[in-house]
């Protein structure tokens, strides 16, 4: 069983387990619930924003305890005032230490769009999203069927969320495209191997249709591989570990955005 299997394995008994605790119509209660969502697409191609979706992280099964002690409030803060356009908040606890609860406290301080980061595999984590105050949720290709996948995106969009679907390759990108997605990212590590290699969005990038925001995900060290990437048609870029493994995330991201928007031409 492959790490990907583990994580799923688990996130089947999590699910169950939150269904029992906080039924439905528990969750429908959460004040955010009937709030309109703040749109990822529209905050990724504002003009006056960077494009960086900076991510909350404190491990991962690749890199282990990237950082334990950087709080959600202040680095989450830090992130929308360096000019983040989104924020990334892993919810998964065994595997990436994240929680709902890290979402909701990312939620009450900042006003740009959240993204939910999790392995979602059933409409009730969607349900749970909205209560926790994610504006968009993602979706991974590997972990679903195209069926499942579509299904779930049209179940997010019922509630005015959005839908980052994520590939690492080209069989995943065609084989699951649909009209209810907004985003589409493209990891640039390997899921067996965890090498990463920014070459997976070049080759994807002109394989992905107009319709849709590009991103590139994972791997990116350096304001220059944002701009080689860029002129791929990349409009954002989903980066975490960077910002996280330093003892000041938000300064990390405050610095690497200031160096983007001087490189880009005015």
């Amino acid at each position: 069983m492959d790490i990907l299997e583990k994580i799923i394995a688990q996130k089947k008994i999590e699910v169950e387990d939150q269904k029992s605790l906080y039924p439905e119509k528990l969750l429908e209660k959460s004040i955010y619930f009937e709030g309109k969502p703040v749109s990822l697409t529209r905050y990724l191609t504002r003009p006056d924003k960077s494009g960086i979706i900076a991510e909350f992280k404190r491990k991962s099964p690749s890199k282990g305890v990237i950082n334990a002690h950087a709080k959600v409030e202040k680095t989450t803060i830090g992130y929308m005032q360096a000019g983040a356009s989104a924020l990334s908040v892993l919810t998964d606890k065994i595997f990436f230490g994240g929680s709902g609860e890290d979402l909701g406290m990312a939620r009450k301080f900042n006003f740009c769009p959240l993204l939910r980061k999790d392995f979602m595999i059933d409409e009730y984590q969607i349900v749970e999203s909205k209560a926790m105050g994610a504006d968009a949720i993602l979706l991974i290709a590997a972990v679903l069927s195209p069926q499942r996948l579509k299904a779930l995106a049209t179940f997010a969009k019922s509630f005015g969320l959005e839908v980052l679907m994520e590939v690492h390759n080209e069989e995943e990108l065609h084989n699951n495209i649909n009209e209810h997605l907004d985003v589409i990212g493209v990891n640039n590590r390997n899921l067996k191997t965890f090498e990463v290699s920014l070459e997976t969005s070049k080759a994807l990038a002109h394989q992905i249709p107009n319709d849709f925001i590009k991103i590139s995900e994972s791997g990116i060290n350096d304001v220059q591989d944002c701009m080689a990437l860029k002129a791929y048609g990349y409009q954002g870029f989903l980066i975490g570990e960077m910002f996280m493994k330093t003892a000041r995330p938000e300064a990390a991201a405050k610095q690497f955005i200031e160096r983007l928007q001087s490189a880009q031409p005015s």
